[in-house]
């Protein structure tokens, strides 16, 4: 079964139900599907539907942080629920730990030893752990372990 195919019967079942957070997140991603495939061609690869859901989410938690920096709790509600709902269509993210290992055998395997390097690692890494850890924090931990 396709992502749209999974997407159309769970925004059924969630609006029988009246689950109005996953309808809303339900509902967003039916949108960038149907917006994917009508400018994309007609059809999108898995890989497309990934990078597609992580920019959804990648765009709620920026949307919410600015929420909560403004003192809007009721507005970054609604969103950090859209969140949820959306990241259970995406694979299970790695943890802290097992980003650092990964981290720190490219910084070994690439010889890097200052900030200056860090572009050598992070390419190596973010290929390895494409959709498998969030940039930012792979990121976060280059830097911690290179001593920038």
């Amino acid at each position: 079964m396709s992502l749209e195919e999974t997407i159309n019967a769970d925004l059924k079942a969630a609006m029988l139900a009246k689950q109005e957070a996953s309808v809303r997140g339900l509902r967003a991603i039916k949108q960038a599907v149907l917006l994917a495939k009508t400018s994309g061609g007609g059809s999108i690869s898995p890989e497309d539907e990934f990078k597609m859901l992580q920019k959804l989410v990648k765009q709620r938690r920026e949307s919410a942080e600015v929420f909560q920096q403004q003192g809007r709790a009721d507005l970054a509600g609604p969103e950090l629920e859209e969140i949820a709902v959306i990241e259970k269509y995406l694979p299970q993210m790695m943890s802290e730990e097992e980003v650092r290992v990964v981290v720190k055998a490219a910084i070994a395997q690439t010889g890097a030893s200052s900030a200056q390097d860090m572009g050598k690692v992070m390419g190596l890494v973010t290929k390895q752990l494409a959709g498998k850890a969030d940039n930012k924090l792979v990121s976060q931990l280059v830097k911690q372990l290179l001593g920038a």
